[in-house]
């Protein structure tokens, strides 16, 4: 089993509480959590990266607890080596794309230097086609490099899993699907698993290899008409 999941989390305040209370078992390479907006998934996300608390439960990544609530288990997020790719890419605005990249390697409070020339990022550079905007600063990118530029921060430091919010929601129609097949062949390079959250069918149909409906803060039946089945690798528990 890749993902055993059985997690409880209370959030809002007292005008408006959401009960987030998400259970699987997930062995398949790519899981895709789809849904609507508003239903919890980003919040799912963030519980498994280490991002937030769940209230009680347990998060378990190929037999390694990362949170168990009854023994007071809570891996930090950094401890996890999970890379995450925020739905806005979270690049940083002061930082050229080389150095956004190196800080996925970077610890400390300085920014890494604009000629860091570490041998992962720069084969991250290559992989990913960024190499001629390395100098670059996110504002001067198209948002396919965007993309690919927090992609490359968020594989330099070999991570055991990626964690992708709405990884195409900020891009265009047109470059949606060339970025799906780039990182389709992305993923099948690097073999890694995958968790992906989105509320788009075609992000579900593309990566589902497993795919689990998320709705009200809890998981259900994938609705009618969804373009795949529940995966025989996955159980909802």
């Amino acid at each position: 089993m890749i993902f055993d999941v059985d997690f409880a989390k209370q959030v809002g305040d007292q005008r408006r509480r959401f009960q987030l209370s998400v259970r699987f078992q997930s062995a398949a390479r790519r899981t895709v959590i789809y849904g609507p907006s508003g239903a919890g998934k980003s919040l799912t996300l963030q519980a498994l990266a280490g991002l937030l608390t769940p209230d009680s439960g347990r998060i378990v990544f190929r037999d390694r607890k990362l949170f168990d609530g009854a023994s007071g288990i809570d891996v930090p997020a950094r401890s996890r080596q999970f890379g995450y790719v925020f739905q806005d890419y979270a690049l940083f605005p002061h930082l050229t794309v080389r150095q956004n990249v190196t800080f996925g390697l970077h610890r400390g409070l300085t920014n890494p230097r604009m000629d860091a020339d570490l041998e992962p990022v720069t084969r991250w550079l290559r992989a990913l086609e960024l190499v001629d905007v390395a100098g670059q600063y996110p504002s001067e990118l198209s948002g396919g490099q965007r993309q690919r530029a927090a992609l490359g921060r968020a594989l330099v430091n070999g991570p055991l899993a990626l964690l992708l919010d709405e990884p195409f929601a900020a891009l265009d129609p047109a470059l949606r699907d060339r970025m799906r097949v780039e990182l389709d062949q992305l993923l099948d390079e690097i073999d890694v698993p995958m968790v992906m959250i989105t509320h788009d069918p075609q992000d579900q149909e593309w990566f589902g290899e497993a795919t689990l409906y998320l709705l009200d803060g809890a998981i259900g039946q994938l609705p009618v008409g969804a373009p795949r089945p529940l995966s025989p690798r996955l159980r909802v528990v």
